[in-house]
């Protein structure tokens, strides 16, 4: 398993709101930022973190913007050689604290029972770690497919292929401050309502792929707003981070033309990136794909 893949995903959960200015037939995943202080527009791409093969797409004009760009910016700086031990350490529990004692014995032997039928291996495998590394396994199973697509190792790819270097729009330790904020009481709840009601997220999804083939970024918005995996952490999850990425946003469109990629339901919303650019006197439009 990728685990650098599966990380990202859930960090790209997303929530929603209708998007300040924005029409219905703004309908796109790629846009083009202009005006203000640039010399030459950036574009922005919005991205599932993982997806069934077949649900996979990128049209040639978003490989065109990419290939032109002279910066390429993720959310994270993946093709950092570093990135996987940071993760493996800051995703491990305080010395001494375990996943069985934070759910207590019983509650834990009936949720391994259920984790194992459904991931294939014992939740103990992941004791010492956080909580949120188990709901990463449960996220990628939610995709009812064998053979999974990334944007962001394809991304990656296309880069090394060009000799071009990745950048982040925030580093590791931002996403993983976002889930030690959230109370451990609220993920353990979570994890169970996760496994008590998977087949639930299996379908809801399929829904999100579907909206995400629509390039229908308020939809995609505004459907995962309910998602329980939020766990009522939208402001850290969408509001800060959003608002942390247009200052480096701003600075590297002013000196190179960019192109950015982050999960597409950033872009959305009153909150949303497109919405943030458009405040500070950028003109954003959509790009016909």
């Amino acid at each position: 398993m990728n685990m650098k893949k599966t990380f990202v995903l859930l960090l790209a959960v997303v929530v929603s709101c209708l998007g300040y200015g924005q029409t219905k037939n703004e309908t796109s995943l790629l846009w083009e930022i202009s005006g203000k202080n640039l010399k030459q527009p950036s574009y922005l791409f919005g991205t599932v973190h993982m997806i069934c093969k077949e649900d996979f797409f990128l049209p040639e004009v978003v490989r065109t913007k990419f290939t032109a760009a002279e910066e390429i910016f993720l959310e994270l700086d993946m093709d950092d050689p570093a990135m996987m031990m940071k993760m493996m350490t800051m995703m491990q529990l305080p010395k001494g604290q375990t996943i069985k004692q934070l759910f207590g014995d019983t509650a834990f032997a009936a949720f391994d029972k259920k984790y194992q039928k459904i991931t294939g291996m014992s939740a103990v495998m992941f004791n010492t770690f956080k909580p949120f590394m188990l709901m990463t396994m449960l996220t990628e199973k939610s995709l009812s497919c064998s053979t999974r697509e990334s944007y962001e190792q394809t991304f990656m790819a296309m880069a090394a292929k060009e000799k071009k270097d990745i950048k982040g729009l925030e580093k590791m330790e931002d996403q993983v401050a976002v889930f030690d904020g959230i109370p451990d009481s609220v993920e353990i709840a979570n994890l169970k309502n996760m496994i008590d009601n998977f087949d639930k997220s299996i379908e809801e999804f399929k829904k999100l792929v579907a909206v995400y083939k629509q390039q229908d970024v308020e939809a995609l918005f505004k459907l995962t707003t309910a998602s329980p995996e939020l766990m009522d952490a939208q402001n850290d999850l969408l509001v800060k981070r959003n608002n942390n990425w247009i200052p480096v946003m701003q600075k590297n469109m002013e000196a190179k033309a960019c192109f950015f990629a982050v999960g597409a339901a950033h872009l959305g919303g009153d909150i949303g990136v497109i919405n943030l650019l458009r405040k500070q006197g950028y003109t954003v439009k959509p790009v016909q794909l």
